[in-house]
């Protein structure tokens, strides 16, 4: 099956007719449909597969047992209204890189896996890379099941509703041990390899990036009898943190954005007593990032106080720079630079991925696709087929640079 047939089939999946983007939420009826995806790629190949304590997706090569495996893939679940490319891009070449090794009769040494991660975009639940963290003991049992949708469901409930134990979940560090290596392929979030003029590209780092909960309280009342003077509105603190967040980042050559609200009583004709604002910020260093964040809160309560609006900032989220595996980042241009002789670009992301939170486990790395626009987490998101293929060609040549002793 080729690259084209296989994201042909992927394609429809989860996607909406109004927006035309992705509404592929962890362990709902598009979710389960992509596993079924998954499962098919993996059995028409010849592959085990199995899903994991804690809902992940792999398709084995070889032993599992034998340990020094080489893992690659992505994940299949997408933010609200998402594009095509983000997660499944890395999947899809994967069992495509698969199939160029066997057609070049490549007999792999050590075991090869790709992998599915569950829940890596966090749309439904809040949290993202849920699958991953789970696995590398990064998010607790009672955290997980603390999590909630936007229509209260837990995720053990949901997890239940979708045929898998939620009691079963938790850290799974004998699978982690049987690892060497894990690469993941992923459309560039950028245009750094466009305005370089690459194919591809080699990840160094992920900035480090969380997401803060603002909660304006003020006073709710009747909008068109309450005199401005007399009023606690939060939603004029919230608007001029929203404000305040642009000009911290461009300061500081950093990004925040406030990308989701919530108002209560959320009425027309009325004042909101609560204005509950979500802020993402990431920078290329800590340092820098605490000043962009310190920054919004100390502009936040100063406009809260202004107005007499209360004010609560809880850090939901947050993930640390990481940077991956410089011996096997090497190895990587190492093995695409071989027999071309040209040096494959590294460059830096400040999106987060299964492979940074991995990264404290076991050696990761990351290869981008080159993305034109620059534009991700949207309908939009786009990557040329020959790109797409350079990509397929590239991972394919890793893992056989990896794999074979």
């Amino acid at each position: 099956m080729t690259f084209h047939s296989m994201w042909a089939e992927l394609l429809p999946i989860g996607r909406s007719s109004a927006s035309g983007g992705y509404r592929r939420y962890a362990w709902t009826g598009a979710d389960a449909d992509c596993r079924a995806w998954f499962r098919e790629q993996a059995e028409a190949r010849g592959l085990a597969h199995e899903v994991d304590r804690n809902g992940n997706q792999w398709a084995w090569l070889g032993d599992p047992a034998a340990g020094d495996a080489v893992v690659t893939g992505s994940h299949l679940d997408s933010v609200p209204d998402g594009g095509a490319f983000d997660g499944p891009l890395g999947v899809v070449s994967s069992f495509a890189a698969l199939d160029e090794l066997r057609s070049r009769g490549v007999q792999p040494d050590k075991p090869l896996a790709i992998v599915n991660f569950g829940d890596e975009e966090g749309a439904r639940f809040g949290l993202a890379c849920v699958g991953s963290r789970l696995t590398a003991g990064q998010l607790t049992v009672e955290q997980a099941h603390r999590l909630t949708d936007g229509d209260g469901i837990s995720l053990p409930r949901a997890m239940e509703a979708a045929g898998y134990d939620p009691d079963a979940i938790g850290p799974d560090p004998e699978r982690l041990a049987r690892i060497g290596a894990f690469v993941e392929l992923h459309v560039e979030q950028g245009r750094a390899l466009d305005l370089s003029g690459d194919r591809v590209g080699i990840a160094s780092a992920i900035w480090p990036h969380g997401r803060w909960r603002f909660d304006f309280r003020g006073e709710a009342n009747h909008a068109g009898t309450t005199r401005l003077v007399d009023r606690r509105d939060p939603m004029l603190s919230y608007a001029e943190t929203v404000l305040a967040a642009r000009r911290e980042a461009e300061l500081a050559g950093a990004v925040a954005t406030f990308g989701k609200i919530s108002v209560e009583p959320n009425g027309v004709n009325a004042i909101p007593s609560l204005v509950r604002g979500w802020l993402d910020s990431r920078a290329a260093d800590q340092d820098t990032l605490d000043t962009v964040v310190g920054g919004i809160e100390k502009a936040a309560r100063e406009y809260a106080d202004a107005h007499g609006v209360d004010l609560d900032v809880v850090r939901e989220s947050f993930t640390p720079v990481v940077e991956f595996d410089h011996a096997l980042r090497d190895e990587l241009g190492r093995i695409l630079g071989r027999d071309t002789g040209l040096t494959v670009p590294v460059l830096g992301t400040g999106a987060g991925h299964d492979a940074g939170i991995l990264s404290g486990s076991i050696p990761t790395a990351m290869l981008f696709v080159r993305n034109p626009t620059g534009v991700s987490h949207s309908p939009a998101e786009f990557a040329a087929e020959d790109d797409c293929v350079a990509g397929v060609h590239a991972l394919a040549d890793v893992l056989e640079g990896l794999a074979c002793r």
